[in-house]
């Protein structure tokens, strides 16, 4: 209410500011009767003095009042001009007293109200003004964390920006804030970890597999923990522990994953062998079969695959998971020639040839 109140106050005195002047009325006629009435005295004075009927001091000290209020007329009769009256006052008045109350209101509603909410801060960040850098948001979010350090939420979300403008000490230290601030999260823990590699310059540091570890206590499926504890046993020259792990998130994750692919090329680096995602049930059943034995069954898979395309090379999808398996494989000469027959098979449909480059690119194979 105490907000409404000064709104109408300030209302108010602008109503006043501008109806004033509407009420003034004109002094022009005013003053220049007076300027009449102060000549008639000097002229008659001068005809008093003609006949002797008054002295010549007299006469000179009743000139000199009556000019300098002459003087003094004049001056107000210069001053501001007569304003209008009647009906164009009239209209001017009744337009002031609705008119701005109405303009003022039809602004103000559209633009803001002192009942909205405060705008969160997780949807400032994901939404930044564009008519301002990022670092000077960053800088204002950092001024509000400072203000009130216990905000989990503005910790977490100030992070990963701060890891995108490559401050990565600074992004540890939102990290930290966030886990101590709003609890244990593996997402959080993972990300921690990432950063402290980042802050390491790649290097997998001890304090980075302890977060890593922490994600995976919390929530064993935590994708990027389990890919980093395989990266740090691959640093420290267990290349056969690494490719157990990325097996093991494999085996467990949906063909659709977003990351397998990538994964699967890490799992490649190391020489390990994984079935290409081509069907649920063979996935299913590969899973408690021996190494040799689930070897033999992948490269029958591809075979089979390859065979099916050679009849029907319609589908760029078969191409680009024969292509991925035989990347996983290490059979990169093979990878080559099923590239090189892809494109052929494709080469008379744009449509099909552009998603079949661009699939190439996701699997790191341009050329």
């Amino acid at each position: 209410m105490t907000l409404w109140f000064v709104f109408a106050l300030m209302t108010a005195a602008a109503m006043f500011a501008v109806l004033l002047p509407l009420g003034l009325r004109g002094r022009s006629h005013v003053a220049g009767t007076e300027t009449a009435v102060y000549k008639d005295q000097l002229a008659e004075i001068d005809r008093d003095a003609a006949a002797s009927l008054i002295g010549a001091a007299e006469a000179e000290a009743a000139r000199v009042e009556i000019s300098r209020r002459l003087l003094a007329a004049s001056d107000r009769e210069r001053g501001p001009p007569a304003q209008p009256s009647g009906r164009p006052r009239r209209a001017a008045a009744v337009l002031a007293l609705l008119g701005l109350p109405a303009l003022a209101i039809a602004v103000y509603l559209p633009l803001g109200s002192p009942r909205l909410p405060d705008f969160p801060l997780a949807a400032r960040m994901a939404a930044p003004n564009e008519a301002q850098p990022v670092e000077r948001l960053v800088a204002q979010v950092e001024q509000h964390l400072q203000e009130k350090p216990t905000d989990a939420r503005g910790w977490s979300v100030l992070a990963p920006v701060l890891a995108k403008l490559g401050r990565y000490d600074d992004a540890v230290r939102a990290y930290r804030n966030a886990i101590t601030y709003g609890g244990e999260n593996a997402d959080w823990h993972a990300d921690l970890g990432e950063m402290l590699v980042a802050a390491a310059g790649g290097v997998i540091t001890d304090e980075a597999k302890a977060e890593f570890d922490r994600a995976l206590a919390l929530d064993a499926n935590e994708t990027k923990a389990g890919y980093f504890r395989g990266a740090a046993a691959e640093q420290d020259g267990r290349k056969e522990d690494a490719a157990a792990i990325w097996r093991g998130m494999l085996d467990k994750a949906p063909p659709d994953a977003p990351w397998r692919s990538f994964v699967q090329a890490a799992l490649a680096r190391v020489g390990g062998a994984v079935a290409p995602a081509l069907s649920d049930g063979t996935m299913a059943a590969a899973k408690d079969m021996s190494e040799g034995d689930r070897a033999t069954m992948i490269r029958g898979m591809v075979e089979r695959l390859a065979t099916r395309l050679k009849q029907n090379g319609d589908d760029v999808d078969g191409w680009l998971r024969l292509v991925r398996a035989y990347v996983v494989m290490g059979d990169r000469e093979k990878a080559k020639e099923a590239v090189a027959d892809a494109r052929q098979a494709v080469a008379n449909d744009a449509e099909r040839l552009k998603q079949l480059n661009e699939g190439l690119r996701n699997i790191g194979l341009d050329g």
